[in-house]
């Protein structure tokens, strides 16, 4: 009956864009409250997962297990600081991110082919992205998405999972969908029939709009008991593609899509090189719009079967029944002598963003170094950043400062010191000219870095599984 909510100052629609924006506008007091798009967007999740919880329990189904968000690619950051701050509330096992062109291929069926131009044309956006998809979205490798959540641990923020989300190479958009066609039906039937503007014509509106895309004509019918008010509203294809012609809708369109391709070409891509257009929302279902496209590409290239589901069917068929691990902040090596420089430097073994428990250890090989060497001697340490800073150490007595220039790592070593740092005793004694040790190293669940130390000369183990360090 169009009983619209939109004079409820509790009532907010299209708040998804403003999440995360520099730029948010006028934003409303609720109980003497300034609130923000993030925390529309908070109470929404909430209370969709709360009524989502209710029915599993009213049916007998287990919990929520696991939710997948999707959303703008351009705002992938954005986004990932703001539901990192919030999911760990969420009564759910699993949440995990995903970009909406990757998730649009997915639920295309896209296998071949990486550039795709994604139409996002909703109920009030109109959204054109051209993208390089990641190389996990193609092929039969299904993508993992950014994990957020994993039981009682947040990875959003601090773990070191590498963000493959598809590349934007072009990306325009502007501020029309279907909200303005109902609109200017509305406008056409008070000039034709002296209709008045309402909530209910307005639904009206969009019911004709919703008919014309499956049939030339349509019609509608509404009776009100109350007033004994009733409507009938008729148009046809013609007549409605007329009325966006008026209104400069296909203008609109081919300045927005000379825009996306003239940024194309600045990247050095032409209308051929682009592998698939895949249409999404509502908007889309009008055929006027799908001719539209097929002006400008072949229309095998163009997919539109699936405007709704695309986006969630992509974001379902994420790899499940995956194991989680954790990762490595820092990255480990060992210190060794650069004779070029003359001085100590450090080779990195284990580098950051290493999942753990590791699956493979990593292998080392060493000589001795001098003639009858009795034991081979390594120190291991944790890198930091190569970013300039301040290192500080004592030689002797005497405490030494010094600056860090661009390319130098500083080091927290992990073993230098009495009777940790030798790794193997040489029975017979060592010398150069070949490798005499085997290590290899490997991080536990615990997150220990643990060495076992095989003589190549003997064939003996040294050390089987021995704790270094426990890492950060």
């Amino acid at each position: 009956r169009g009983l619209d909510l939109s004079s409820d100052p509790r009532f907010f629609r299209s708040f998804k864009r403003g999440i995360g924006a520099e730029v948010q506008g006028f934003l409303p007091e609720l109980d003497g409250i300034g609130i923000t798009f993030e925390q529309i967007g908070e109470w929404f999740l909430n209370q969709i997962i709360e009524n989502l919880s209710a029915l599993q329990s009213e049916a007998g189904d287990s919990a929520i297990e696991s939710v997948i968000l999707t959303v703008p690619v351009d705002s992938f950051e954005a986004y990932r600081h703001w539901l990192s701050g919030i999911c760990q509330s969420l009564p759910v096992e699993q949440v995990r991110m995903l970009d909406e062109p990757t998730a649009a291929a997915l639920g295309y069926g896209i296998a071949e082919g990486d550039t795709l131009l994604v139409i996002d044309f909703g109920g009030g956006t109109l959204d054109l992205s051209l993208v390089q998809l990641n190389q996990e979205a193609q092929g039969n490798k299904k993508p993992l998405g950014f994990i957020l959540k994993w039981g009682q641990k947040s990875f959003g923020e601090e773990s070191s999972q590498k963000v493959k989300i598809a590349r934007v190479l072009a990306k325009v958009g502007q501020n029309l969908g279907g909200t303005d066609i109902d609109n200017w039906l509305v406008d056409y039937f008070v000039e034709t029939q002296g209709l008045m503007r309402s909530p209910l014509t307005t639904r009206l509106a969009e019911r004709l709009k919703i008919q014309l895309s499956e049939q030339s004509e349509a019609t509608e019918v509404y009776f009100n008991d109350e007033t004994f008010e009733s409507y009938e509203l008729k148009l046809d294809r013609d007549t409605f593609e007329t009325i966006l012609k008026e209104h400069q809708f296909f203008d609109s369109l081919d300045d927005r899509m000379t825009e996306v391709l003239q940024q194309a070409r600045r990247s050095g891509i032409e209308v051929p090189d682009i592998d698939g257009v895949l249409l999404v929302g509502g908007t889309v279902k009008i055929p006027a719009v799908q001719a539209w496209v097929n002006q400008y590409f072949d229309s095998s290239k163009v997919r539109c079967q699936k405007p709704f589901e695309a986006i969630a069917t992509g974001a379902l068929q994420l790899s499940q029944g995956i194991e989680v691990q954790d990762f490595l902040y820092h990255s480990y090596g060992i210190r060794y002598w650069d004779r070029r420089l003359k001085r100590h430097n450090w080779h990195s073994i284990i580098r950051e963003g290493q999942p753990y428990p590791m699956s493979e250890p990593v292998e080392l090989f060493l000589g001795a170094s001098v003639e009858n060497q009795p034991s081979i001697e390594l120190i291991l340490g944790e890198l930091g950043s190569q970013t300039g800073g301040t290192e500080i150490y004592f030689e002797g007595d005497r405490l030494i400062t010094r600056q860090l220039g661009q390319g130098q790592t500083a080091v927290q070593p992990l073993n230098d010191r009495d009777g940790a740092r030798s790794v193997a005793n040489l029975t017979p004694l060592g010398n150069p000219g070949s490798d005499r040790i085997k290590l290899q190293f490997q991080v536990d669940a615990e997150r220990y870095l643990r060495v076992t130390v095989d003589d190549l000369l003997t064939n003996e183990t040294l050390l089987a599984n021995q704790v270094v360090a426990q890492l950060s």
